[in-house]
């Protein structure tokens, strides 16, 4: 494997782990303000962001790597309620789409097919991460301050299966 790629993808994985942390942080937030829902939509976003990690991991130890960590830096930002907290995803999520985009083009240079389906996989999931987050941002957006609305986003939040580890 092409080092500048392989590096890459190892920094994706500690990156992966810090989205994990950061999720983490949003779902005490949630939980901290009383919306036990939002809390489990953010706890089951951390696990899948794990998840995420490990798909990438994987990728290099099947193509004989190793997995080597590098140090992570957590911003983890400050919430002063759902929307906050929604919009910060959001960010975040579209800051990991741009890191996915270079990892793919930095494979397409490298000449590197054997990651695109890896590489492909993200693309459409951050596609998907966007839109789903997006959309909530929208509907608080929406709903303001009002406290039934806020309460029933929170309720249908509540649903999302949390990934098992």
């Amino acid at each position: 494997m092409n080092e500048r790629l392989f590096d890459a993808i190892n920094q994706q994985v500690t990156d992966e782990y810090a989205a994990a942390y950061i999720y983490r942080h949003l779902a005490n937030e949630m939980d901290a303000m009383s919306f036990p829902g939002l809390c489990e939509w953010f706890a089951a976003q951390a696990s899948e962001e794990c998840e995420h990690a490990q798909k990438f991991a994987q990728h290099l130890i099947d193509r004989g790597e190793r997995v080597t960590p590098h140090t992570i830096t957590i911003d983890a930002p400050a919430i002063t309620g759902p929307l906050d907290a929604f919009k910060a995803a959001l960010a975040h999520e579209r800051k990991v789409s741009e890191q996915i985009r270079a990892i793919t083009r930095l494979a397409d240079e490298v000449g590197d097919l054997e990651s695109r389906p890896l590489l492909n996989w993200f693309l459409n999931e951050q596609v998907e991460e966007e839109a789903t987050v997006s959309e909530i941002v929208d509907q608080l957006e929406l709903v303001g301050a009002d406290g039934s609305g806020l309460l029933r986003i929170d309720a249908r939040l509540a649903g999302r299966p949390t990934p098992a580890p």
